[in-house]
């Protein structure tokens, strides 16, 4: 195959989103109400969430329709390219075949529109005028400002404070939007008082940020939350990416022995992934490797455990791999992976020997991403280049194997509002984060008292 570029038309988009939950072998543990340490039901959700929504929370079935409104918004920038990184081979001087979905082609620049459109949708069928929402390095909230004002919507994001001043254009790019952002923790929510009270320099989190996103939407009953990552609704709403792929790969008459996507959340990861691993659950051979920040490693370093969604206690109690929910990472600049948890989809995945993950310190990531940007002229968002880093580092791993890989991985977005960490890493100024264990050990007090899930051992 020698074109570097694979597109497809229009209607190639998919008609439905696919749903792993159907063909998991093991189904996640159930969400339980913090105070009942039941499974949570629609009732428990119905404040925060649209009815449709909540059932695809929590649907079994293989595909859910995707509306024509959402369809009809998708066509802004989908179906995404597939490249083939001939460029980038000959970079690294590999035997391996190197493929990469880019999600950069969006009006945010990211894959995050994918959900942020359709829950939009959602929210604006079901009555309401208002969205409230988190955002770590913000593309989330990027995406969603720009999904409410499609739909007509009033759009409030509390934004990792470390974010918000490490990316300022990322704020204009929201207000440009229409929504209203403020730094999290604010003054703005009662969450947000605690921690200043108690923390007044706090760079913030992405757990400090959804409990003030919670705390907004559950006081008005105009207002929705949403969340880009984590609920299996979100990563549902990503699958048009692996989707394409898989068909983009049969045009160039290929398919990847290795699926590579940065996790913090999990969004971008599982919507290449999602598609593959029915493939590999059906019995094909496949690697699929999760690509986490060594300041922030979730799946490599923290337990499987119920705990808090939020630094706040304010949602139920989720099952996944945890940091602990008051654990605050360093400051990297991958702010969307700066998150204390990871999907329970994902998670239960990892259990079940179907994704293995790796953590990867800063510096080590941005010189792939800036030998990426140099080989294939795309500059990654410092998250995306997680993945970038994974692949390097599998391709050199087969060529001292002698093996000949096919790879394929998610650019679940560009770079060109994160121009400040490459200028840190250029001037020789980026940090590494070495994440002692007595901190990983001290968040993880704190859950100590909560339900365990099955399985598990107190």
């Amino acid at each position: 195959m020698s074109e570097t570029k694979i597109t497809l038309p229009e209607s190639a988009i998919p008609a439905g989103w696919y749903n792993i939950a159907a063909d998991m072998p093991n189904r996640p543990q159930p969400v339980l109400h913090p105070g009942t340490g039941e499974p949570v039901g629609p009732d428990d959700l119905a404040p925060l969430f649209p009815l449709d929504l909540i059932l695809q929370e929590v649907s079994e079935e293989a595909e859910v329709a995707i509306p024509d409104a959402v369809r009809d918004v998708y066509r802004l920038w989908r179906p995404t390219p597939l490249y083939r990184a001939h460029r980038l081979e000959r970079e690294l001087g590999t035997r391996s075949r190197i493929f990469y979905k880019y999600e950069g082609v969006s009006p945010a620049g990211s894959h995050k529109p994918n959900t942020a459109v359709a829950q939009a949708y959602y929210v604006n069928e079901a009555g309401r005028t208002r969205i409230s929402t988190e955002t770590g390095a913000g593309q989330w909230g990027s995406a969603l400002a720009l999904a409410a004002q499609l739909f007509g919507l009033e759009c409030k994001v509390y934004m990792v404070k470390v974010s918000y001043e490490q990316k300022p254009y990322r704020r204009s790019m929201m207000e440009t939007w229409g929504a209203s952002v403020v730094a999290s923790p604010s003054q703005d929510t009662n969450s947000g008082r605690a921690i200043l009270e108690s923390s007044p320099d706090s760079p913030g989190s992405l757990g400090i940020a959804i409990s003030e996103a919670v705390e907004d939407a559950a006081q008005r009953e105009d207002t929705a939350y949403s969340l880009g990552s984590v609920l299996n609704h979100v990563l549902l709403h990503q699958t048009v990416i692996g989707q394409e792929a898989l068909a983009q790969l049969e045009v160039a008459g290929a398919f990847p022995d290795l699926v590579a996507g940065c996790v913090g959340g999990g969004s971008n990861f599982a919507g290449l992934a999602f598609p593959f691993l029915r493939e590999k659950i059906a019995g094909r051979e496949l690697e699929v490797l999760a690509c986490e920040p060594a300041a922030c490693p979730t799946l490599t370093r923290g337990p499987f455990a119920y705990d808090f969604g939020d630094t706040g206690q304010l949602t139920p109690l989720v099952p996944m791999h945890t940091l602990g929910h008051d654990f605050v990472p360093p400051g990297i600049h991958a702010g969307g992976l700066r998150y204390h948890g990871v999907a329970p989809l994902i998670s239960q995945l990892v259990l079940d020997g179907l994704v293995r993950a790796e953590a990867y310190g800063q510096k080590d990531v941005f010189a792939s991403a800036v030998r990426f940007a140099r080989a294939e002229g795309i500059i990654p968002a410092p998250e995306a280049a997680h993945a970038v880093h994974g692949v390097v580092e599998a391709a050199a791993r087969a060529d001292a194997e002698g093996r000949e890989r096919t790879i394929l991985f998610n650019l679940s977005g560009h770079g060109h509002f994160d121009l400040g960490a490459y200028d840190a890493y250029l001037r020789g100024d980026l940090e590494d984060f070495a994440l002692p264990e007595d901190e990983i050990e001290r968040a993880l007090k704190a859950i100590e008292p909560l339900p365990k899930p099955a399985g598990v051992s107190s």
